[in-house]
């Protein structure tokens, strides 16, 4: 998981960190045209004034991973404490490698110059007569909307608005994939927080529905059920049977559990992808979907079951169906087909129960002191748990998001700001001469970059669900899975905040 956050959240940040770089040294370089143009005439060559301007991206790339390995540093030592936190690990130290920060400072480098490269390699192309020169004044003509008769649509501002977008084409489009890159972020970074209320709204409340988990220390007779069935504040009871077992699918095998309940289980239940029940087979196996993919095998094949224990019973079972779980990988069973093949009688491995609130701590002191108990799991206490330490974890990480993303906002929409109006400078003061108010003046700039914005809307939405979706599928392992699965007011928090940094 963490290979695939070292891949996936600093791909985007790069990036859109190498537009901005381009955004401001194309600026630089056009603000610098006549002072390159001077030096180029004084016997400077192009490969020094490429290299003064790579030596000012190194700079501010070094800068920035300075800053950066501190923050890494930072934020490395805060998930070394959450995992102590929540696996209560005796010893787990975090160390900052030399290996780890060279390899940052290379890619973070890396980037800024691949970024940068085109711009610097155009000014240093540049002639001393041709840069000595003012730039050619723009072509300005019709735009594409206007000759598909639109122009009573569009008011004068809106045409000039229209019109300098289609001027620099490739500038508009890499300012609109600049925001909804910002964009993307927000949602890849906010999406667990609903994806996993999902999970433990599927797991937890729709699928195991019981409040406390007995796992005895041998099994058990049918006495032994009643009497759990008879504990005061147990309010129903469900057995279940597990053994582990050798999975053999061909030249694959694989070591797991079996777990065999009732044929019509109420409290840990198997469902379907829309959350109908489904029934424990007279024969063969339920597989999760994650255990049917490591073996290989579908619905209707074979598999061959090692028992490894009791009398160690070896039998090939028909796979009869492969059920969605987000946490773990078994196989499920019918408890009296389980039971017939371990040629035993109606033996239980534990128990299932829905307590009376009441009663929970008098029943779950009793449990504690019978011996035949190996472990109590207290649904509740589990939850609060994981919730406690995932919600932090989620505010920590949303926190950060919140400020990448929104720099990466800023950053794109300021720059774009400044070099249109350095560029238009003079129009605009044509604008105000001729009787246009500086409200009017100022919609058609703001305007211009409204138009980005919403352009990059809908970018944004589509790149933000496509890297959750890889992020889903690269951060999955054979235990837990999070489902790509992201809220509408995921989407409405991602669009509020990166408007919220174009404007301001």
């Amino acid at each position: 998981q963490h290979k695939g956050m070292a891949v996936i959240p600093p791909t985007v940040f790069l990036s859109a960190s190498a537009f901005i770089l381009n955004i401001v040294f194309a600026r630089l370089v056009r603000t610098q045209r006549e002072q390159a143009a001077a030096l180029r005439a004084f016997g400077y060559s192009a490969f020094q004034v490429a290299a003064h301007y790579l030596k000012m991206v190194v700079i501010v790339s070094l800068i920035g991973g300075a800053l950066g390995v501190t923050l890494g540093w930072r934020m490395g030592l805060l998930l070394t404490e959450l995992y102590i936190q929540f696996f209560r690990f005796p010893v787990f130290e975090f160390t900052l490698s030399r290996p780890a920060i060279a390899l940052a400072l290379s890619v973070g480098i890396g980037a800024a110059v691949a970024g940068t490269l085109l711009t610097i390699r155009s000014a240093a192309r540049l002639s001393p007569a041709q840069a000595m020169r003012p730039e050619t004044p723009p072509d300005y003509r019709s735009s594409f909307i206007e000759r598909l008769h639109a122009r009573r649509l569009l008011s004068p501002a809106g045409r000039m608005i229209v019109r300098h977008l289609e001027r620099q084409p490739l500038r508009a489009a890499m300012t609109a994939l600049g925001m909804s890159l910002a964009l993307a972020v927000l949602i890849l970074g906010s999406y667990s927080h609903g994806a996993v209320n999902e999970l433990i709204d599927f797991q937890f409340d729709r699928t195991q529905r019981q409040d406390a988990t007995v796992t005895l220390t041998e099994p058990a007779t049918p006495r032994a059920a009643s009497a759990f069935a008879s504990l005061p504040g147990v309010l129903n009871a469900e057995f279940f049977r597990a053994v582990p077992v050798r999975f053999r699918a061909g030249p694959i095998e694989r070591r797991e559990s079996i777990i065999a309940l009732d044929p019509e289980p109420t409290l840990n239940r198997v469902l379907t992808d829309r959350g109908q029940p489904i029934p424990m087979p007279d024969a063969g196996l339920l597989l999760t979907d994650t255990l049917a993919r490591l073996l290989r095998v579908s619905r209707g094949d074979r598999v061959r079951v090692e028992v490894l224990e009791g009398q160690r019973p070896v039998a090939d079972l028909t796979v009869t169906d492969i059920v969605t779980t987000y946490v773990g990988s078994a196989a499920y069973m019918d408890r009296r087909a389980l039971n017939q093949l371990m040629r035993e009688g109606p033996v239980i491995s534990g128990a299932f129960l829905k307590v009376d609130p009441n009663a929970a701590p008098t029943l779950y002191q009793s449990l504690k002191e019978v011996p035949a108990i190996a472990g109590v799991t207290v649904k509740r206490a589990a939850l609060d748990t994981f919730q406690d330490t995932f919600a932090k974890n989620i505010l920590i990480m949303r926190l950060f998001n919140l400020i990448f993303a929104g720099t990466i906002a800023f950053g794109v929409m300021f720059n774009s700001a400044r070099i249109a109006l350095a560029e238009r400078a003079h129009e605009f003061a044509t604008l105000r001469i001729l009787g246009f108010r500086r409200a009017e003046v100022s919609a058609i700039l703001l305007g211009e970059l409204a138009v980005l914005t919403i352009l990059a809307i809908p970018l944004g939405l589509l790149l933000g669900r496509l890297l959750t979706i890889y992020a889903a599928s690269a951060l999955e392992t054979e235990t837990h899975r999070i489902p790509a699965l992201i809220n509408p007011s995921t989407y409405a928090y991602g669009i509020i905040v990166v408007t919220a940094a174009a404007a301001i």
